[in-house]
């Protein structure tokens, strides 16, 4: 039995006419009839009942014409889902973001792949550090990061998404809290709080602004993540440097403030530069087509 035969009753059994199935199969009408003859040889069962006048599916040809109907809907369905996949309009995208940027990100980057590919399910990984977002689009365990930028890895590619200043996150009863103007140099003999990956971009960023205003920060906390940090800086446990998207997570006892001489830092998307995957350059694809990324991106690897 194979797959042609099946094919050849379901056109019989739905015409319930040799020549109307015949001229459907584009085959000669007695290739067609010697076709079912053999299957039904095969499973040692009557599946069609002939006269002269009329062709009927006995009892057990309605059966198997049910489970011949289901077979081939879901080969259908399976070719097609393999096709969709190849072409990168169907399967899992595991996007991975970094900090606050889900807060910022998730919704414009989930609203364009949905609109232009509405068979793709995203799975999302929050709150993860730029370093460990490298170390999952090189272990395959993430497609695509949105991460502070620059990556030094050669194995990853990015693209800008925009650049952010950075802010201070004071204890809401710091003495500068209220203060109208703030430069960096006014927390040089404050006590900070930074991330505990000692690779964070942003950690960069921030011992980077102190060294230009003059001063080495003084780091007594390290936390795992944003809300953790945030949450050292609302027990009073120093100040904090952040990307300006962190305002976007109102904590009790902590307030930001712009700082006029601080760095700012980039925010990109990334992916290995190796990537296989057909749907992560479909996604791609669509993300710069609608202009998820700067106006002036600039490729890095």
């Amino acid at each position: 039995m194979d797959l042609k035969q099946l094919r050849y009753f379901d056109a019989v059994a739905e015409t319930l006419h040799f020549g109307q199935a015949a001229e459907r199969l584009h085959l000669a009408q007695p290739a067609l009839s010697q076709a079912v003859r053999r299957l039904e040889a095969e499973l040692g069962v009557v599946l069609l009942a002939r006269t002269t006048r009329q062709v009927e599916l006995t009892p057990a040809g309605a059966f198997f014409h049910r489970e011949v109907r289901r077979i081939l809907g879901d080969l259908d369905a399976s070719v097609l889902g393999a096709r969709s996949i190849a072409e990168g309009s169907r399967g899992l995208l595991r996007v991975g973001f970094t900090g606050t940027s889900a807060f910022t990100q998730l919704a414009r980057l989930s609203r364009m792949l949905r609109a232009a590919l509405p068979a793709v399910v995203l799975e999302v990984q929050a709150d993860l550090l730029t370093p460990g977002q490298v170390e999952r689009l090189l272990d395959g365990r993430l497609d695509l990061g949105v991460l502070r930028g620059p990556v030094a890895e050669p194995r990853i590619e990015t693209r800008t998404l925009l650049q952010e200043p950075l802010v201070l996150a004071l204890p809401a009863d710091h003495r500068l809290a209220h203060e109208p103007a703030l430069e960096v140099v006014d927390v040089s003999a404050d006590e900070f709080v930074a991330y505990a990956d000692t690779r964070s971009a942003v950690n960069e960023a921030m011992i980077s602004s102190c060294l230009r205003a003059g001063f080495s920060p003084k780091v007594t906390h390290r936390a795992p993540g944003t809300a953790a940090l945030l949450a050292l800086v609302a027990a009073d446990l120093g100040v904090a440097l952040v990307p300006e998207s962190v305002r976007s997570m109102q904590l009790k006892g902590v307030v930001f403030r712009d700082v006029a001489d601080a760095a700012t830092i980039d925010l990109s998307l990334a992916w290995r530069a190796d990537e296989p995957s057909s749907l992560v350059a479909a996604a791609l694809d669509v993300l710069d087509r609608h202009g998820f990324f700067s106006p002036h991106p600039s490729p890095t690897s």
